[in-house]
């Protein structure tokens, strides 16, 4: 599954949001690419959109939704 992530600018900021998302249950790995404003996550189970959007903006980061 792939999100978009606005506002990373640095490795720094992709493992703040690496870290959040990484919290949620059923999201066993999080690879975030501040270039690219994507994160690639890797899930065992359905996640909702607003436990995403949550975790990101409670990061400090913009949520641009499922890729």
């Amino acid at each position: 599954m792939e999100i978009n992530v606005n506002g990373m600018m640095c490795a720094h900021c992709e493992a703040h949001v690496k870290e959040a998302l990484e919290k949620i249950d059923g999201v066993t790995e999080a690879k975030a690419d501040h270039d690219a404003n994507l994160v690639t996550l890797t899930i065992t189970k359905e996640i909702a959109e607003d436990d995403l959007k949550a975790a990101v903006e409670a990061a400090g980061y913009e949520y641009a939704g499922i890729k």
